[in-house]
């Protein structure tokens, strides 16, 4: 009784301690300027947003929030999400790894007229350390998540990291 109340002490403590080492790396490098989405918020079944993936081809292909459109980061052209969403007044999440280039994203899509737009918090790593699904390319559900690099990685908490 006592070794498992420990456990679930230090693994509620880890928990804790991960959920606040995203909390500082997104106010190091987000300025808040598009408002967070929890994962849970999105996984909701009454959620009808459009999901944007702002990860490159890649990462996406290792593994994506079921429906998710990519649109990238790198090569991101506003154009390719007038294309694929053209009334600005449908509500889009838009996600990466950890939600750094999704804000960036994001930014881009609100200052383009999109007018409900949200930043998944804790992005794809977040998503896959509340265990909901993802899937690869072949619309398979995996455990692979692409971290991006060795790096980054350390952000994941659950899932198969995968990076070059």
């Amino acid at each position: 009784m006592k070794q498992s109340l420990f456990l679930l002490l230090i693994l509620h403590g880890f928990s804790m301690f991960a959920q606040k080492s995203i909390d500082k790396l997104l106010k190091q490098y987000n300025d808040n300027s598009v408002p967070y989405i929890s994962v849970q918020e999105l996984a909701m079944p009454k959620n009808n947003a459009i999901i944007l993936d702002s990860r490159e081809l890649e990462e996406y292909e290792t593994s994506h929030l079921k429906n998710a459109i990519h649109v990238g980061y790198d090569h991101f052209k506003i154009d390719s999400v007038y294309k694929k969403v053209p009334n600005k007044d449908t509500k889009i999440v838009v996600y990466c790894s950890v939600g750094i280039r999704s804000e960036s994203i994001a930014d881009s899509l609100k200052k383009a007229g999109y007018k409900h737009v949200e930043n998944l918090y804790g992005g794809i790593f977040q998503w896959k350390s509340n265990d909901f699904p993802v899937y690869n390319k072949q619309e398979k559900e995996t455990d692979s998540i692409h971290t991006f690099n060795k790096t980054w990685s350390k952000w994941l908490q659950k899932g198969i990291k995968v990076y070059e």
